[in-house]
This record gives C-alpha cells, structure tokens and sequence, in this order.
C-alpha cells in the first residue's frame, strides 16, 4: 500500500468512547527515566531504525517537557510490569495559527501485544487527559495504519484535508476499508 500521510481532526472532546483494558494489564504514565521504555516501543513498531534514533527524537521532542510528560504520557504494562504500550496526549499547532489543541501523539503496540484489545484503552485514557486541557485534538498517521485509521473514525476523528495528497489518501482510505469517509 501506497503511504501517504494525512492529519485527522476531532472538532470537540465530548462523549469519548471508553474502553477498559483486558484482565491482566495495568496503565500507568510517564516517570522520569522512562524514556529508554519509550524508545523501546516505538522502535519495535518501526518508527525508528534503533532506539539511539527513538531516544534522539525524544530528547529533541520532550526532552525540554519531562514534567509534562508525567501528566500526559501513558504505558500500558502486562501482568510482570513490563511496558508493552504507550501513547502521548499532547498538544499542539493544528493550523499554525498559534492556537493550541490536544494531540494524540506517537501510538504504539510491541507487535507481540498487538490484537489483545489495548489499542482502544489506551485511546480512551489519551482522550481523556486531552479534554481536560483542550476543546478540540487532532492526530497525523499514514494510510499504511488503516487499521488504527478505522479505529479513530470510530472515535469520532474526521479527515482533515489540508493537502494535495489528502483525496488520494482519503480514497485509499475508503476502498481499504470499505466505508464512506
């Protein structure tokens, strides 16, 4: 499949849907140190080639934001602790207007873990960290994650078309996941 970046948009933070996790597991958030287990996870997912390169964007990212990572960064760990999941409910520039809105930042699954129902637990809690700060959030992925693509539809994200390639990936998005959009 073609990868194409798209952003998505949730205009309110109102009626999220909620979402436990299965037995066994436990969501904790972000403590300083943490940041190996961050770059841990998202390697394992691909988004970096290694962890020096996950921990580099890290500390470029939210190196300078620690104490806002405790309130907003959030692991899911399995029944011996270990961290197996993380998602950042973070904030940002949608429009570049200067106007802040939450963001769902830097999803990840270890691919061992992927299909035992975390992903929407892990959504929920990121949602509900960002309306307590933010009216509004918005996401960036790629059509390659069509499957989490469905997954924030079903959250009430929208496309937010704001380039040339924003039809073509909507399009794909609709005939790979066979809905209107």
């Amino acid at each position: 499949m073609k990868r194409i970046s798209l952003k998505m948009v949730r205009n309110d933070l109102v009626n999220i849907p909620q979402f436990e996790l299965p037995p066994g597991y436990r969501m904790r958030l972000f403590e300083k140190g943490d940041e190996q287990t961050w770059a841990r996870i998202e390697t394992s997912v691909d988004e970096f080639k290694d962890e020096q390169a996950a921990l580099d964007r890290f500390a470029k990212e939210f190196g300078p934001y620690l104490d806002d990572m405790t309130k907003r960064c959030l692991f899911i760990e399995n029944e011996q602790g270990e961290a197996i999941a993380t998602t950042t409910a973070w904030y940002g520039d949608l429009l570049g207007d200067g106007e802040i809105a939450g963001r769902i930042h830097w999803v990840g699954v270890i691919p061992a873990y992927q299909g035992r129902k975390l992903s929407k637990p892990l959504l929920s809690a990121a949602m509900n960290i960002l309306a307590e700060h933010h009216s509004t959030a918005y996401l960036i992925s790629q059509t390659t994650s069509y499957q989490a693509i469905n997954m924030y539809l079903n959250y009430g994200f929208e496309p937010f078309r704001t380039g040339p390639n924003c039809e073509e990936a909507w399009n794909l998005m609709e005939e790979t996941l066979k809905r209107k959009i």
